[in-house]
């Protein structure tokens, strides 16, 4: 903060300083300077002005006078040369002017940004000052807890079982599980074909069968080889 405010007269640490300045004469203002600078840049460019009509005419003057009267001709190129000399000097310090004011300006800009950041690093220090760092633990670890409390109530209010509960979950699953197993047997009884109900013939009656009918086949060769 100190070194902000030493920057400026205005600051805690110029007061020694003030006793010994003021019997000198103040320099100018940033503003005034700029003004001065400015009033300066216009008197030359309206003396730009005068000078180019001035060159144009002796100009003219030397294209009129050259086949008649060359030395009249020659008296005005002089007098347009060393208008143009002028006119170049006159350039240049513009071109000073210019800079000078630029640097001005900015040196303007640069004094009142630090002036406003001065100010509100001592609006800033003003607020801290009034700002217990303790209390601001102590408020944040009351917010936190009373969070978690509010968490808390939450879980508690939308959780079924703290309103209690008479059936066994376990028991009800079981359940429902034999239920969709005999369902599920219904399906696959339904979808198989019906059980005959005739009786097959045993393996007794097919066996006489075939004696019967292979003595009749010997029966037959025999009365055919007679």
């Amino acid at each position: 903060m100190n070194k902000f405010s030493n920057l400026f007269k205005g600051g805690p640490s110029s007061g020694s300083s003030r006793s010994h300045s003021s019997s000198r004469k103040q320099g100018p203002t940033p503003q005034e300077a700029l003004h001065r600078l400015r009033e300066t840049e216009e008197m030359l460019t309206k003396k730009q002005e005068y000078l180019e009509n001035r060159i144009q005419r002796e100009l003219e003057t030397a294209r009129r006078s050259g086949t008649k009267n060359k030395r009249v001709a020659l008296q005005a190129l002089k007098r347009k040369k060393r208008l143009e000399k002028q006119l170049t000097q006159i350039d240049g310090t513009l071109s000073t002017i210019e800079f000078q004011r630029e640097a001005l300006e900015n040196a303007h800009t640069n004094t009142e940004v630090l002036q406003s950041m001065s100010y509100a690093a001592k609006a800033i220090k003003s607020v801290h000052e009034h700002i217990d760092l303790d209390k601001i633990d102590e408020m944040m670890q009351d917010i936190t807890e009373q969070q978690e409390i509010a968490q808390e109530i939450s879980d508690a209010i939308s959780h079924p079982a703290a309103f209690g509960s008479e059936f066994d979950e376990d028991e009800l699953l079981a359940e429902l599980e034999e239920l969709e197993q005999e369902e599920l047997t219904k399906k696959m009884t339904k979808g198989l074909p019906k059980v005959p109900t005739t009786s097959l013939p045993s393996r007794q009656v097919k066996t006489q069968k075939k004696t019967k009918e292979e003595d009749a086949s010997l029966k037959h060769l025999k009365a055919w080889a007679l």
